[in-house]
């Protein structure tokens, strides 16, 4: 066996860990003021202001370098606040709010993301590198009040401290000092005691109210107190699943929490469910891998009232690019698309696979909703499942890079997406489907981070919310309402502006599936930031909630309603 092979193999070992069926186991109004938001300074480094700050951090805080600031991109224009690092650790304070704010509109907006690209002279490489930030806004009687704060992962902490890259993030390793380092970070790796908590992608609302950060390591589960924003605790799985790695996007209701844990070693899925109130994952089912050396990525996936959609996507986990110290153009993933693409079905009650259908070759982070297709007489005949596809197009990943995002030319380069729509059969036929579902020009041939209506997880449904592009442009830059009958879409867009994922929130009592609003944190082209409020119905603007300074971009959201 060659090297190569033999350290593949025992990665793969590490991150499986003991995926499989579990042991026995014991146990008013806004204000109406138009004031325009002041821009910060060219070449400002993204900055909160010192006299509204709640309380200072106890310990140091980090901040990104002065010697970048005035940094530009590589055609000489002003770099985005999008893509710098937030200063401050902490901040709160009321918002100014332009427009009416609906009085109905009474909770808590939760934004996770990565805000913290720098420490000391280095810059990360990946959007996906930077340690988390999550900010809050909490709406009532036609107010906002707005924070942000660093996750206190272990990662972030250990950064702080030493002021350099401590655990394994999406493209960054920790950096040898001699032979006997590197063999101590291999270990590390094999243990998964060196991957990473910076739980930096989902924000997530329990069914017993706890609030949970995630990213794609099981530790990277983190607790945090969304009236507060402190880092709570972990959040440990008590169960015997094992795994170090899940999806980063589990469904989540009132009752229910579904995941995938990829098995490394015998590639395949473990679908898993959490009792809401409990730690515990219990096994449902496992799926194996019809093609390639290890499991698709499964970042996100579907479900419908009774079925869990399990894809196996030809861009595959690879080992040997997780021991590298420098990062492919591919990360911690390969590309084979003569391994076949597939789309599995597993029953929810029984935990078995009722279908297994081929389909053309995809790419895709996030599943926007699935259902159940029925005929005359009721019975499902086949599931229909969207994403955001960026057309089989793996360039994506590395068009995400910092530098590439900070150094805008004008050219037109974002990947083209669409609304990927499967059909897949439940009558034994072993080919699916995979089409456009409406014509990807509606939404400027951009489509990603998406939402809908709660309500309507897992059924059939009209409306996505979700971020387009108006073109050239080089990241989503547009907010879309996707309606997927009429097969059209509305846009708003703002010029320089880079929006992050429009998040549905109904109005209490509604019918109509789009009657509320959807929240989108907004970087402006002049260095501000603002949390915008669309009427989902129209997706003109109701109002914005403006920040006293720019916010870095962020990835996902969540709703936490107040208590009554």
């Amino acid at each position: 066996m060659n090297p190569t092979m033999s350290s593949s193999l025992c990665t793969f070992a590490a991150l499986a860990g003991s995926a499989g069926r579990p042991g026995r186991r014991a146990g008013q109004k806004g204000g109406n003021k138009r004031a325009v938001a002041q821009p910060l300074a060219a070449g400002a480094v993204t900055e909160a202001p010192p006299a509204v700050v709640v309380a200072p951090p106890a310990r140091p805080v980090v901040t990104a370098p002065r010697r970048r600031e005035g940094r530009t991109g590589g055609s000489g224009t002003e770099q985005l606040v999008a893509w710098k690092s937030i200063r401050q650790e902490r901040w709160e304070g009321a918002l100014e709010v332009e427009g009416e704010l609906p009085l109905w509109l009474d909770g808590t907006y939760l934004r996770n993301g990565p805000g913290l690209w720098d420490l000391g002279d280095y810059g990360f490489r990946h959007l996906f590198d930077g340690y988390a930030t999550l900010v809050r806004v909490s709406f009532r009687d036609g107010h906002a009040v707005g924070a942000h704060r660093q996750i206190e992962s272990e990662a972030y902490k250990a950064a702080r401290e030493h002021g350099k890259v401590c655990y394994r993030e999406f493209s960054e390793v920790p950096k040898s000092e001699g032979f006997m380092s590197l063999v101590g970070q291999i270990a590390k790796l094999f243990s998964g005691s060196s991957l990473t908590d910076n739980s930096n992608t989902g924000v997530v609302r329990l069914g017993d109210g706890r609030v949970l950060c995630l990213t794609e390591t099981v530790k990277g589960s983190i607790v945090v107190n969304p009236d507060t924003l402190d880092t709570v605790s972990k959040f440990e799985y008590e169960d015997n699943l094992g795994g170090l790695i899940h999806s980063a996007h589990p469904i989540v209701n009132d009752n229910e929490f579904w995941t995938l844990i990829p098995d490394l070693i015998r590639p395949g899925y473990v679908v898993a469910k959490m009792d809401a109130g409990s730690n515990e994952r219990k096994f449902v089912g496992r799926v194996d891998c019809r093609g390639g050396p290890a499991p698709g990525w499964v970042h996100s996936f579907p479900v419908t009232d009774n079925y869990v959609v399990v894809p196996e996507m030809p861009l595959r986990y690879c080992a040997a690019n997780l021991l590298r110290a420098e990062p492919t153009p591919l990360y911690k993933f390969q590309w084979h698309p003569e391994s076949g693409s597939y789309m599995h079905v597993m029953c929810k009650a029984s935990g078995k696979v009722v279908a297994s259908v081929e389909v053309p070759p995809f790419v895709t982070f996030h599943y926007i909703n699935a259902y159940e297709e029925k005929d005359e007489e009721g019975r499902v005949t086949a599931i229909i499942a969207d994403c955001c596809e960026h057309n089989a197009d793996t360039s994506i990943l590395d068009k995400l890079r910092l530098n590439n995002l900070r150094s805008f030319t004008g050219e037109d380069v974002l990947t083209d997406a669409r609304v990927g729509r499967f059909r897949i059969p439940l009558d034994g036929s072993p080919i699916g489907e995979l089409e456009a579902a409406l014509d990807p020009e509606e939404h400027g041939r951009g489509m990603d981070m998406c939402s809908i209506n709660p309500a309507h997880v897992g059924k059939e449904y009209r409306y996505a919310y979700a971020c387009g592009a108006q073109r050239p442009c080089n990241f989503p830059n547009t907010l879309t309402k996707i309606d997927l009958v009429e097969k059209t879409a509305k846009n708003w867009y703002e010029e320089g502006a880079v929006p992050s994922e429009p998040y549905f929130v109904p109005r209490p009592g509604a019918v109509e599936e789009d009657d509320g609003v959807a929240i989108s944190m907004v970087s402006a082209k002049d260095g501000s930031g603002y949390a915008l409020v669309l009427d989902a119905k129209t997706f003109q603007e109701v109002a914005r909630a403006k920040f006293p300074y720019g916010l870095p971009y962020g990835l996902h959201c969540c709703w936490v309603p107040r208590d009554k």
